[in-house]
This record gives C-alpha cells, structure tokens and sequence, in this order.
C-alpha cells in the first residue's frame, strides 16, 4: 500500500466519505483474523504461541480517522479534561509522573491535595455500545458519526486462521 499510495489515496477517500455518510462499514474492515505467533521454546507446545489480531489496513486508518475527529471534539467541548492523561496526543506515563511529582512536592510543603486516578480496562470490551453512543449524543456529535461509529462498534467479528484454514 505505501508503494501505491499516491494511487490509492484517492479512492480511498472516496470509500471513506462514503462510508461516512451511509453510517455504514464494510464487513472486511470488521473482521479481525487471529493469528498464532510463535513466542519461543517447543513448538508443538501451543502455550508457546501468543494470538495476535490483524485487520485490514483501510479499516484500520478510517477508524484512527473517526477516533481523531472524535477525540478533537470531546477536547474541543470540555469532554475530556485537560488533566487527563490516557487517550490523549502528547500525553503519556511521563506527563503523568510529571504530575504526580508536583503533587508530592505540594505535599511535602504541607498543603492539602486530592488527586483521582481512573483506569478503564478494555472499555469497550464491557461497555454497553447503547449507553456509549448516547454520552457520544449528548456532547454533541453528528448524526454521520455516531451511525458510523454504532456501524463499526456491532459489526465486529473475529475469525481464526491456522495454516491457511480460517474458522467460521
């Protein structure tokens, strides 16, 4: 695809914008093959294996598309707080620790500070996609938007693939 990308990127934006505005995307974008990577040992022992999940690549940039777009307006309307540090572009464990240095420091010169720290594991994994698209509703985004993101959200699928032979 990078040696095609001039030639493509065209027709991909023309598939994007389109997918976009039907609120629909496409079954292969959604469907994720599992894999067996072997990690290292015996290799007829299948706990040496650690399963590794691909999907398409256009699938995978129209979703960090969207996920910007999202992410931009949620920052942009106060969604997600200056102070948050996972989810958000130059933000990292560093910044975090950065943080946290200057709250031991306030601390140590006795002044009084509360801090919460939240960590959502695989969110998506266990969030109810009903309850996720009315917050994504209610700070305001487009219609285009949440059909598409409901559209990606329901039709993921997940095949495994094992010498060439995928599972239904």
């Amino acid at each position: 695809m990078r040696e095609l990308a001039e030639e493509l990127a065209k027709l991909l934006s023309i598939i994007y914008h389109q997918s976009w505005l039907t609120g629909e995307v496409p079954d292969d974008w959604n469907l994720a093959s599992v894999m067996p990577i072997y990690k290292k040992a015996w290799k007829d022992d299948p706990g040496n294996y650690r399963p590794v999940s691909l999907t398409l690549v256009p699938g995978k940039v129209i979703k960090q598309i969207i996920l910007s777009a999202i992410t931009q307006h949620l920052q942009d309307r106060q969604g997600i707080m200056h102070s948050q540090h996972k989810f958000r572009r130059d933000r990292s464990c560093l910044t975090n620790l950065i943080f946290y240095n200057q709250v031991i420091c306030l601390v140590d010169e006795g002044k009084a500070v509360d801090v919460v720290y939240l960590n959502f594991s695989k969110p998506f994994d266990t969030i109810s996609h009903a309850i996720l698209l009315e917050k994504l509703a209610a700070h305001g985004l487009d219609r285009g938007t949440l059909c598409w993101v409901k559209s990606w959200l329901e039709g993921q699928a997940q095949r495994v693939l094992v010498n060439g032979a995928a599972s239904s």
